[in-house]
């Protein structure tokens, strides 16, 4: 009988093992295959071609670039030929990769951000494309502007109430809405949950095209969003939810603790202390150390729109979650991978203790079970399923 003892080592697909961003990258990449975001095959031509360039963010900008637009003109030539879904299937994973490409630059050029922009349009032509996505493009009223977001609505059963429940999804440090949306959204409003995925200060959208940057008063922009759903005829007011990931282990607990009014509040991931971990990290990176970032470290700048990282660490002083989770009263769920490089245990074991719901959990998936990386790089569906299923579960108790 063969050992079902797992071998020692790393047990992720590592594409690029002496890089961690570059392999991290990937896997969001490869993520996103069962929600329509990528094929193996095209990523794994894409790493390919980049084998001998490892590290040559340039190189990789125009490599995911480029394969975007080849499916990008594969997709517009099917919609012109009236073959619609296959239109959308090519124009769904071209705005992925234009994204995932767009991630390492830094700083931003005009190259870059005409990438970033095809790949918003081209999820919005293949949202169109394809009913069977029940998606809405929404611009949400926030201080003087708006915040650009996506609703994918859940699915009709019978049964349902006229008014569901539905949960506000931030983005984190260095994703966007629709890389998010390839993050297994797509089998939330299965569950009856309807979700909006919202640009906020400082990602995807906003900053890029509008110049609104990163704070730390996260309530501001979740509240003007909780403002905006609570108003559709669709969705109940008692039952919206909040969630995000990676920093946004920050943004979602922050806003619930300050906005009684959400129902509930996922992070997928730790962010206890923010301001603590950046001043360790960028330390370290002046001894020469390398470390596990997801994205360049000058990403943080261009985020909070600052020159220097003392600008930077001024900014930070308000990402702490001590003395603010202590006030959140919803049911709170907390997931973390037991490898994780970006986030230490120590974030999340201080996030669940200080946290002043009642009804609160933490799940930490172990390397034993797999998904045990940054929020589950290394298996989403793992962490998705176990969230969706935690939050229909809160959000549809007693319908």
């Amino acid at each position: 009988m063969a050992s079902s003892k797992l071998p020692d080592g790393e047990l992720a697909f590592t594409y690029f093992p002496d890089n961690y961003r570059w392999s991290h990258g990937v896997l969001i990449a490869l993520g996103g295959a069962p929600w329509g975001g990528a094929e193996i095959d095209e990523v794994h031509r894409i790493g390919l071609r980049l084998k001998n360039r490892v590290g040559d963010d340039a190189a990789w900008f125009q490599e995911w670039a480029g394969e975007a637009e080849r499916l990008e003109k594969l997709g517009h030539a099917s919609a012109a030929a009236g073959n619609s879904l296959t239109a959308a299937s090519y124009l769904f994973r071209a705005a992925h990769y234009y994204h995932v490409g767009e991630r390492f630059v830094q700083p931003k050029t005009d190259e870059s951000q005409a990438a970033y922009r095809r790949g918003v349009d081209a999820f919005r032509k293949a949202a169109g494309l394809d009913p069977r996505r029940r998606v809405e493009h929404v611009e949400v009223p926030y201080e003087g502007t708006s915040l650009p977001g996506i609703i994918v609505h859940a699915d009709a059963a019978p049964g349902r109430a006229a008014k569901g429940p539905v949960m506000l999804f931030l983005d984190g440090f260095d994703v966007t809405k629709e890389i998010q949306y390839f993050r297994g959204v797509p089998d939330l409003p299965a569950r009856g949950v309807s979700c909006l995925i919202l640009d906020g200060p400082g990602n995807g959208e906003a900053i890029r095209f509008r110049n609104l940057y990163l704070h730390h008063e996260t309530e501001r922009h979740a509240g003007a969003a909780f403002d905006f759903l609570a108003a559709r005829p669709e969705f109940d007011a008692k039952r919206i939810g909040i969630m995000a990931l990676s920093l946004g282990g920050y943004y979602a607990p922050r806003a619930a603790s300050m906005d009684p009014r959400f129902a509930c509040c996922i992070s997928w991931g730790p962010e206890w202390d923010y301001h603590t971990k950046w001043q360790q990290r960028l330390a370290r990176i002046e001894r020469g150390e390398i470390l596990s970032l997801s994205v360049p470290w000058q990403h943080l700048l261009w985020v909070f729109g600052v020159k220097t990282k003392e600008e930077a660490f001024k900014k930070l002083e308000g990402f702490k979650l001590d003395g603010v989770v202590q006030k959140m009263k919803c049911p709170y769920l907390l997931v973390h991978g037991e490898g994780d490089q970006q986030a230490p245990f120590e974030h999340a074991k201080h996030t669940i203790e200080a946290c002043g719901s009642k009804q609160k959990e933490l799940k930490v998936f172990t390397r034993e079970e797999g998904g045990y990386h940054h929020c589950q790089v290394d298996n989403v569906s793992i962490g998705t399923t176990y969230m969706w299923d935690w939050a229909a579960r809160v959000l549809m108790a007693g319908t």
